[in-house]
């Protein structure tokens, strides 16, 4: 399957079922973080594992109580260093927030090239995830996601309501058109 078909297939996941995630498919899931690109390569990340069932129904809850998440074998927060990220950002910031949902990215469509199901979670409540992960308060959390196996056969090929855009309204030529 190519990169262009994973990307069209991929959806969000919300049921999973209670089965492990294989050794040698973790490590291409880690993989996909490591070698993720950066601004400069700074690599101002860490990307928390978080296997502990007590310790994903804790993060779950303090994700908006969005408890599902705890079903998955695996959750990760993306957690970013601004202090380590490239600072000249479009002239205005760092690049902690783009470095992070790169990464984030790349698990995703592995993710899913391997039968796996994502979701990004943007809904949580940083200052409690971060007390329940012992992140430092110097650390930004970008971004969490749970993985695990779709509890729907064909989960990640199920089509959402919404339809796409028309190419037209997203790829004006050369100047912004309303």
């Amino acid at each position: 399957m190519s990169v262009l078909d994973i990307i069209r297939l991929r959806r969000s996941i919300r049921e999973y079922l209670p089965r492990e995630i294989l050794p040698d498919v973790k490590e291409k899931l880690l993989e996909s973080l490591r070698f993720a690109p950066s601004a400069c390569n700074n690599q101002p990340w860490q990307f928390i594992l978080i296997a502990d069932p007590q310790r994903r129904k804790q993060v779950a809850a303090a994700c908006n109580r969005q408890m599902w998440m705890a079903d998955a074998p695996l959750i990760i927060a993306g957690c970013g260093m601004p202090h380590e990220a490239y600072q000249y950002m479009g002239g205005y910031g760092n690049s902690i927030e783009i470095d992070v949902a790169i990464a984030f990215d790349h698990l995703t469509l592995v993710a899913a090239e391997e039968g796996l199901g994502t979701c990004w979670i943007g809904a949580f409540d940083e200052k409690a995830v971060k007390k329940i992960l012992d992140i430092p308060k110097d650390v930004r959390i970008i971004a969490l996601t749970p993985v695990g196996y779709p509890a729907e056969k064909g989960a990640l090929t199920k089509r959402l309501n919404k339809k796409r855009k028309d190419p037209l309204e997203i790829f004006p030529k050369e100047l912004w058109h309303s």
